[in-house]
């Protein structure tokens, strides 16, 4: 059986690789998918710490966190369409151009 120590190190790995990926990149796709590791550290932690306590709370707000993921995940297809429909490119420098533009009217 694994210990909540070793659990709790994966998690707060994947939640840095995360961070990391936020900063360090332009595409937006990897962005998302950064995003997307991130919440799915704060799951594992939100899971381990269930079990650890016997308690099901943490596994309630889990699946509460991947449905509002699932949300999440079908405004940012839906906005990568039009930023591309509009622009030709997935470059995150697409929103500063939008903001620009959003002040001048």
């Amino acid at each position: 059986m694994m210990s909540i120590y070793s659990v709790l190190i994966v998690a707060i790995a994947l939640f840095s690789i995360g961070i990391v990926g936020v900063i360090s990149r332009k595409n937006i796709f990897i962005v998302y998918m950064s995003l997307e590791l991130m919440l799915n550290a704060v799951n594992l932690m939100f899971v381990a710490f269930s079990r650890y306590f016997h308690s099901l709370d943490g596994q309630i707000i889990s699946m509460m966190v991947i449905a509002l993921s699932a949300a999440e995940a079908a405004l940012f297809l839906s906005l990568v369409v039009l930023l591309y429909k509009r622009k030709g490119s997935l470059n995150v420098d697409i929103f500063n151009s939008l903001a620009q533009k959003r002040d001048n009217l």
